[in-house]
């Protein structure tokens, strides 16, 4: 267990109204508040556990699902060209359904349509992103996206809910467009199935 863990351990869990503990589906439907809640009490997660993954994800405004950007992946991988202490990330297109209804991928081949690449690593305290000490950064700032891709603007933060559960994550998306971020949207992850990047 590392610091950030062990302080979270001995602080009060956040928790439901009802005082349960927060899952998915919970997490998905919650207000805007609350979520800053839960981020703010989340702890740092080990890239070792991301690593070789890919996590089924929410966007929880409304007009996401207008956008057809509601339900996603997130993958997460390590090879020849990541950093060492970072990870490397994409997005997986998924077809938009019910949050109840299976994460469907969309296929370019015999794989899954894989966009917006990402790197991972620790929020760095001296770096411009360090909105949250708590969360790693997702920066779309990389060679693996097109120069003009507009997806190379966001800056994600990623949280782990509770330091016992390796499987649920929040995160909060930004557009990197000056020096104040514009928010952009809260997303939920929950482990889901083997990366085809997977070494």
């Amino acid at each position: 267990m590392n610091a950030a863990e062990r302080i979270a351990a001995a602080a009060p869990e956040i928790r439901r109204p009802d005082g349960a503990r927060h899952d998915y589906v919970s997490l998905c439907l919650a207000d805007a508040a609350s979520l800053e809640t839960v981020m703010r009490a989340g702890v740092l997660p080990d890239l070792e556990k991301l690593s070789g993954w890919e996590f089924r994800g929410y966007n929880t405004p409304d007009l996401m699902s207008v956008l057809g950007i509601r339900k996603f992946k997130k993958g997460f991988f390590r090879d020849a060209r990541t950093p060492a202490g970072h990870l490397g990330g994409y997005n997986v297109k998924t077809r938009q359904s019910p949050l109840g209804a299976p994460w469907v991928d969309v296929t370019r081949g015999a794989d899954s349509f894989k966009f917006g690449w990402y790197d991972v690593r620790p929020v760095d305290l001296a770096e411009p992103h360090n909105k949250y000490p708590n969360a790693v950064l997702i920066d779309y700032d990389v060679d693996r996206n097109p120069a003009l891709d507009p997806t190379r603007l966001l800056r994600d933060y990623l949280s782990q809910v509770y330091a016992d559960n390796p499987d649920l994550y929040l995160g909060k998306a930004y557009l990197a467009l000056g020096p104040m971020p514009v928010y952009v949207s809260w997303f939920v992850l929950e482990r889901s199935n083997r990366s085809s990047l997977a070494g």
